[in-house]
């Protein structure tokens, strides 16, 4: 979800008002995506490298983060959408913690979607992490199927989209986007919506995806 901040000093605002309307991207996203076939849906909020950026930003990033939690979780309930955080949940405020684990039990039985926000996510640390988990076992091996596991077990990303003009991963979900199809648009995240989703799965069922194997003839 990149862009927020360069949508909001184009139309010379605060950075915070393009995270608020980054937020607005959110909702039209999550209402389409289940319609375009889309069972898993992980985006990238806030990474373990933004706790760097000015502490005014921060605050107010988290502030919004809260007030979603609190807003949002009911409609996504009922849409049977199951809401996931995935990255640390140590250096969050107490409050934010407790009330993204309250979300995630009230939307638990969501089968229509399953959304996923990294929070506080470094894919290098997870990796890490997964991978210490596994040695501490009696006699653990370090096998991919053994990371897989320890990583969550979500199935492997099929189409990563990048919006605001980057062309990086930026740490995000690196393991599970060993082949990923990458997609890097100039949109910035609070311009993206409906028809930017269904345009961006239209390109990637265009593609033929081999797996390092060759096409079938």
């Amino acid at each position: 979800m990149d862009g927020n901040g360069r949508w909001a000093s184009a139309r010379g605002l605060p950075r915070a008002a393009g995270h608020r309307a980054g937020a607005g991207a959110l909702r039209r996203v999550v209402r389409a995506a289940p319609a375009l076939g889309v069972a898993t849906l992980t985006l990238y909020a806030f990474s373990a490298d933004n706790w760097k950026r000015p502490p005014l930003e921060v605050d107010a990033l988290m502030r919004l983060f809260r007030r979603h939690l609190l807003t949002e979780t009911r409609r996504l309930a009922e849409h049977g959408v199951r809401l996931s955080l995935i990255g640390r949940r140590d250096r969050l405020a107490p409050a934010i913690a407790a009330l993204a684990a309250r979300a995630e039990g009230e939307t638990a039985g969501g089968t229509r979607l399953h959304l996923r926000i990294a929070i506080d996510y470094s894919a290098r640390d997870e990796i890490l992490r997964a991978a210490a988990a596994i040695a501490a076992r009696p006699g653990g091996a370090l096998t991919r199927a053994a990371l897989d596991a320890a990583l969550g077990g979500v199935p492997p990303v099929d189409l990563l989209i990048r919006t605001g003009r980057e062309r990086r991963l930026s740490d995000f979900l690196l393991w599970e986007s060993a082949y990923a199809e990458l997609l890097f648009t100039d949109v910035m995240w609070p311009d993206f919506g409906a028809a930017h989703l269904e345009r961006a799965i239209a390109d990637f069922h265009s593609r033929t995806r081999r797996f390092g194997a060759l096409a079938a003839s």
